[in-house]
């Protein structure tokens, strides 16, 4: 069964770009209860032996419990991990050269993510994708990822930012775009990093 990841910081580690207040909320609150209902819906079934890559790379099988909460989960979990109170800067290394290889510049690829994550109407999540060796941007809506065989944004997400109004509204209010402009002030680049190198 699915168990809530830890924290790598503190609630009140990324303020002020995310307060503390909606850092508990999201993580105690939101987040258990996607991981409660995703072991919920497959408590019994032979998904419960099987990683949260694997359900969702067929969750157009499994039942609308298991894609909305088996997404919220993994999203929810990849979330928090590309995020650090030392974080903000640009890539280095083999990232950074793939990012200008895919957008052009670094700036061009933060305005074609921070477009992404404006324009999803609702609520959903934008990502930073790997796809056969080629980044891409692309957003999804609610819980959906590209993990999923659903959602015609294909590959490994390496990087992804909440938009649901949860995610920042106690601080930005209707201000989505603010509160993905300072989302780039926490990004931990060498996570980023990391995840890209694992699926390129």
């Amino acid at each position: 069964m699915f168990t809530l990841p830890k924290l790598n910081y503190e609630f009140a580690a990324l303020e002020p770009h995310i307060d503390a207040r909606t850092m508990e909320i999201h993580y105690t609150k939101h987040h258990q209860g996607y991981t409660d209902k995703l072991n919920a819906a497959i408590e019994g079934s032979s998904l419960a032996e099987k990683t949260i890559e694997e359900i969702l790379a067929k969750v157009s099988e499994e039942s609308t419990a298991v894609r909305n909460n088996g997404g919220g989960f993994y999203n929810h979990s990849l979330f928090w991990s590309i995020m650090s109170s030392q974080g903000g800067g640009e890539p280095t290394g083999a990232l950074a050269d793939a990012i200008t290889q895919s957008f052009g510049s670094f700036e061009e690829f933060k305005t074609q993510f921070s477009t992404a994550a404006a324009t999803q109407f609702g609520s959903g999540w934008a990502w930073l994708v790997v796809h056969e060796g080629e980044l891409s941007v692309g957003s999804t809506p609610n819980q959906d990822n590209p993990l999923m065989d659903i959602t015609g944004l294909d590959g490994s997400p390496i990087l992804g930012l909440d938009v649901w109004e949860h995610a920042y509204y106690l601080n930005y209010q209707n201000r989505r775009p603010d509160y993905i402009l300072s989302f780039w002030n926490v990004v931990d680049w060498e996570e980023v990093a990391r995840r890209f190198e694992a699926a390129a």
